[in-house]
């Protein structure tokens, strides 16, 4: 992995992902949530949507950072209740807070189980919580992630082939609108999984439409978010009809989940649209974006987002997270005039 300050180059021109903040985040508890600046704020503790997230990148990195991994699928394991909901928070004295729930926590869980699910202990955990079902799309969306984990590894897994047509229900149709067909009335947080979860579910299940419905509301999310060449994300506050960016705060969920969902798109279709939207989603990291600011910290690290004046310095473990994704999908698609010439050459080191 890449060193603390690393800048090298990838066979793609992009930064390598580095772990390094990550350890600079994590102690005998887990992964720290916030930080100021760069140090941890042990003060608002861990939760488990952040460790999810890091159970999904590191098992991205088979020869990386296996003491992570264990630490990370550890922590999940310990979030969740008997009856197989989890609690997303624990303090730094170790307590756990907060009811358990199906809300995103359970979501992203089952994600990171479902990434993990090679090891006995995280599939058995997937069945558990795999056997509820979430009132938010989202929550689903990210469970369905997990489910197409599963399949990579136990193509006949019943549990996980439910979840996912249960959230291709939930998720819904794209509306008939032409100008508004997004499958909700405004734009939140981590958009592009909901497409994205719809690919996974239309492969797993060999249903060409739910292909066809999570290819037509990327490719609108993408361009949506693309003005004058970069990509100027959904801010904080979301987009609803007939509001126009750029928006800010812009978060790096957001760009992170853009390059997931067109690395699957990839992936299904082989076309080079989706490489090129990894390439701006990277790229939104390393300054190409609407303030032309680097998000991409030394030491690994990413701020927590883009202000219209600048950046958040703060360097949490979502942020960092999203970061580490972005790069990863970017390292993993081949190498092709479109995506070199895209990979800014800003150093990347903010």
């Amino acid at each position: 992995m890449g060193a603390a300050g690393s800048t090298d180059r990838g066979r793609n021109g992009f930064p390598a992902p580095s772990f390094a903040h990550l350890r600079r985040l994590t102690d005998a508890g887990g992964l720290f949530e916030h930080a100021r600046h760069t140090t941890p704020r042990r003060e608002h503790g861990y939760c488990v949507d952040d460790v999810a997230r890091g159970l999904v990148v590191l098992h991205r990195e088979p020869a990386g950072a296996p003491d992570l991994r264990e630490h990370y699928l550890t922590f999940v394991l310990a979030a969740q209740g008997g009856d197989g909901r989890f609690r997303n928070r624990r303090a730094a004295d170790l307590r756990w807070h907060g009811p358990l729930s199906v809300d995103d926590c359970w979501g992203r869980a089952l994600w990171g189980l479902g990434a993990a699910a090679a090891d006995p202990r995280a599939l058995t955990a997937f069945d558990r919580g795999a056997q509820w079902r979430s009132p938010s799309p989202r929550a689903m969306a990210f469970a369905a992630l997990g489910a197409a984990e599963v399949l990579a590894v136990r193509p006949e897994h019943r549990g996980a082939r439910d979840l996912l047509g249960a959230t291709a229900a939930a998720i819904g149709r794209p509306s008939p609108h032409p100008v508004w067909p997004w499958p909700e009335p405004r734009l939140a947080y981590a958009n592009a999984v909901l497409p994205e979860a719809l690919l996974a579910a239309g492969v797993a299940l060999g249903a060409p439409a739910l292909v066809a419905d999570g290819l037509a509301l990327l490719g609108w999310l993408l361009d949506l978010q693309t003005r004058d060449g970069h990509l100027s994300v959904v801010p904080v506050g979301g987009r609803g009809p007939g509001e126009h960016g750029p928006g800010f705060d812009q978060q790096p969920i957001e760009a992170a989940a853009l390059a997931d969902a067109c690395a699957r798109a990839h992936a299904v279709t082989g076309e080079d649209r989706w490489r090129r939207g990894v390439a701006l989603a990277v790229g939104w990291f390393l300054g190409d974006n609407d303030t032309g600011v680097a998000l991409h910290a030394p030491g690994g690290g990413c701020c927590d987002g883009l202000r219209p004046d600048g950046r958040n310095e703060n360097q949490g473990a979502e942020s960092t997270l999203a970061l580490v994704s972005a790069l990863q999908r970017a390292r993993a698609l081949p190498v092709g005039p479109s995506l070199q010439a895209t990979a800014p050459s800003v150093s990347g080191t903010g």
